[in-house]
């Protein structure tokens, strides 16, 4: 069986962005104590960080099925996958989108790989997934969907 395996880690920037609690808290409590607003930043800037880390979701192709963050589905009930990447991936996410669709998205990660659900009882449509390697993703999901039902 194929296996894949990626952890949709944030980019850099997020943890950038995630450095604006240091002035805020500092700006906050300064008035109060400077020692009190610096001890406060680093202990949200930790907890963001922390929650940053966490929060990353893994997306695995293993044993016949697809398990992306806290869903899992047999390969068996899968139909293609595609990658989309840039300009379509956008209208993937979001002129193009069904509302039924279940998400696995990330905002630091463009593209993402639609993988439909050809099961009649599931009530989405089909799967979009974020992934930094979307041809491997799809590869793994498409080799194990034909592994599965042949």
């Amino acid at each position: 069986m194929p296996d894949y395996r990626e952890k949709l880690w944030p980019n850099a920037w997020a943890f950038l962005v995630t450095a604006l609690v240091i002035p805020a808290s500092i700006l906050v409590l300064v008035p109060i104590s400077l020692f009190a607003g610096i001890i406060t930043a680093a202990v949200l800037y930790g907890g963001c960080l922390l929650l940053l880390v966490l929060a990353a979701p893994v997306v695995r192709v293993q044993n016949g099925e697809l398990i992306a963050g806290p869903a899992t589905i047999s390969t068996g009930l899968l139909g293609e996958a595609t990658t989309f990447v840039k300009t379509e991936a956008t209208q993937e996410r979001g002129p193009r989108l069904d509302a039924r669709a279940w998400l696995l998205i990330r905002g630091w990660i463009d593209p993402v790989v639609r993988v439909p659900i050809v099961d009649a009882t599931d009530p989405a449509p089909y799967w979009i997934i974020s992934s930094r390697h979307p041809t491997e993703l799809a590869a793994a999901i498409n080799a194990s969907r034909t592994a599965n039902v042949g």
